[in-house]
């Protein structure tokens, strides 16, 4: 297996953006290139891999032929992920794939989606299509009322509460202030994010992440190339995938994501670290309870004991082990769903060069990604380093 790291990350604001998919995603491509330290070239590039829904059915076929043509890579062959909100948590792993292999050398990976050129009627259908349509959509059962559900079964059986997800609310839009690229930039109150407006019991308008647009470009090299580009590498140490039921009523729990645990589990393993060890993770937080979900799947607290990880602000920046979405997460950086996963990749890859700025968290050096898509049927959780052990 050939050692694989990230030597270039950009990305767009995550917002609103009145230009063309291409425009974003020629913005993200520039912003990686200019933050390799060598001289790259894109015409050195071997592969492109681009996640993308392909949100509203803008450019179903050929997405990714289509965008790389637009940043300077036409003819590098090309293809589109699709894996709902995880597309490119999974594009990421199989441009690592492909370095791990041999098969290339240097390797282009992002996530695209344009999602504010529909009326909310429409964003409402294609939000719902990453969940189960037979029996979940038609049935009348919303995006957020899944995630609800989860929220009232985690308060049924572990004790926790709405103030806990307040409490991840209000991190994360701390976090985000100081995020030049995230959407909502302003600070919130406990009690203005715990009275919100209800969008499905027990959520509100503060639980749930907004609807955005964005793309975001990481460029991957073998370690023979990323060492002739940059002397300070960040090194893919693991990565995890895996999936799960697609409905609610076929899995065996509603207050965890085997998908989760599983992708978690192959990523620890192949990096040969602990939970423990991870200084900085950017998680799917959604909704505030996906973020609560996630500090219990990926071992961060033990079942049951995501509420008071939240409550006693362990995620916060620099004041428990581990900080947990300082970007501002899903909730408050944005979430333009195939653009997210490689979102949460240039925020490590600045964290662990200690290019974060006001952000930074104090000394990292390793770092985890956790990457859903739609209710949890899929994820990929990645592992970094400032150092390959």
């Amino acid at each position: 297996m050939v050692d694989v790291a990230v030597v270039g990350a950009g990305q767009t604001a995550f917002g609103q953006h009145p230009g063309a998919m291409k425009d974003m995603w020629s913005e993200a491509v520039r912003a990686c290139v200019e933050s390799v330290d060598g001289d790259v070239s894109l015409s050195h590039v071997e592969e492109l891999f681009l996640g993308s829904t392909a949100f509203g059915g803008g450019q179903l076929g050929n997405t990714a032929a289509y965008l790389g043509e637009h940043a300077g890579m036409a003819g590098v062959p090309a293809r589109r992920i699709e894996n709902a909100c995880a597309s490119s948590g999974f594009a990421l792993r199989d441009g690592w794939a492909a370095i791990a292999s041999g098969r290339a050398d240097l390797v282009v990976v992002g996530g695209l989606e344009t999602m504010n050129d529909l009326t909310p009627e429409r964003k409402r259908y294609w939000l719902g299509v990453s969940g189960d349509t037979e029996w979940e959509r038609l049935a009348g059962l919303t995006f957020p009322g899944t995630y609800a559900m989860m929220a009232r079964r985690h308060f049924h059986e572990h004790g926790s509460s709405h103030d806990d997800l307040v409490h991840i609310s209000v991190k994360n839009h701390d976090h985000a202030v100081d995020n030049e690229h995230a959407q909502l930039r302003k600070a919130v109150t406990f009690e203005k994010a715990a009275s919100g407006s209800m969008i499905a019991d027990p959520l509100t308008l503060y639980d749930c992440c907004p609807t955005s647009d964005g793309a975001a470009c990481l460029l991957l090299a073998s370690a023979e190339v990323a060492r002739s580009l940059t002397d300070t590498p960040v090194w893919m140490r693991g990565s995890g995938a895996a999936s799960d039921h697609l409905a609610l009523h076929d899995r065996p729990s509603l207050t965890s994501l085997h998908a989760t645990k599983k992708a978690a589990a192959q990523a620890y393993a192949a990096a040969n670290i602990a939970p423990s060890q991870i200084d900085v993770a950017e998680v799917h937080d959604c909704f505030t309870i996906a973020e609560l979900l996630a500090t219990e799947d990926l071992g961060f607290v033990e079942a049951g004991g995501g509420g008071a990880f939240a409550s006693e602000g362990r995620g916060r920046r620099n004041e428990g082990a581990t900080t947990v979405n300082g970007s501002g997460g899903l909730k408050a950086k944005g979430h333009p769903l195939g653009a997210t996963g490689a979102g949460q990749v240039v925020e490590v890859f600045k964290q662990l060069r200690g290019q974060a700025g006001v952000r930074q968290v104090d000394d990292a050096e390793v770092a985890l990604t956790h990457n859903v898509g739609g209710s949890g049927a899929t994820c990929a959780v990645h592992i970094f380093g400032r150092g390959l052990a």
